[in-house]
């Protein structure tokens, strides 16, 4: 997905195993429910509404978690990453194999309500200052291995990006001034 130069930072390869790993986690290949209660052939159809007004980030994990379990799975987008929506707006609509929207469904949505958090809250503070000279920017104080992604909810969101790692930027922090016991002059000079 792509709006407003807005780019999904995962390549193919990256998104397949993520969600794959998504999957295994929560057992998605083997849902002894779903199995033991929806017959095998039964088709259904389902819509992914937003409960709330926010902004939508992470349909391409929503989209690859039902792709996975379903290669020939149906989906209809009715938005894209970045796009603002009212509480009951339709997010997208989807018809396929029930068993492997069941699965699905957990990954799906938990990949989406906290990307869709992220980009919300910094749509906020965005909004907040809006009219002034201040911007909104990230840290690097993500989940473990979800960084680019957290990044990328940032920016559907209309924040930007500060430093993606340490090796982005020099920031000289209070740990490494006191690993020089305070000498900023010479923290900078090095730098």
């Amino acid at each position: 997905m792509s709006r407003d130069g807005l780019t999904f930072p995962l390549a193919p390869g990256g998104l397949d195993a993520l969600v794959r790993s998504a999957l295994e986690e929560d057992g998605a290949f083997n849902d002894i429910t779903t199995i033991a209660t929806v017959v095998t052939g039964r088709h259904a159809r389902a819509s992914l509404m937003a409960r709330q007004a926010g902004v939508v980030a992470g349909i391409p994990l929503v989209v690859e978690s039902f792709r996975v379990l379903d290669p020939k799975v149906s989906i209809r987008l009715d938005v894209e990453d970045g796009t603002r929506v009212r509480a009951g707006d339709s997010v997208l609509f989807i018809t396929g194999h029930a068993r492997a929207m069941l699965a699905a469904e957990r990954v799906a949505l938990n990949f989406i309500q906290h990307l869709s958090g992220i980009a919300s809250l910094t749509a906020a503070y965005v909004e907040a200052v809006r009219g002034t000279k201040a911007r909104i920017l990230d840290t690097r104080k993500t989940t473990p291995g979800w960084r680019l992604l957290e990044k990328y909810a940032v920016r559907a969101g209309g924040g930007r990006n500060h430093r993606v790692d340490l090796a982005s930027a020099v920031l000289i922090k209070d740990n490494h001034l006191a690993a020089l016991d305070g000498d900023i002059a010479l923290a900078v000079r090095r730098a």
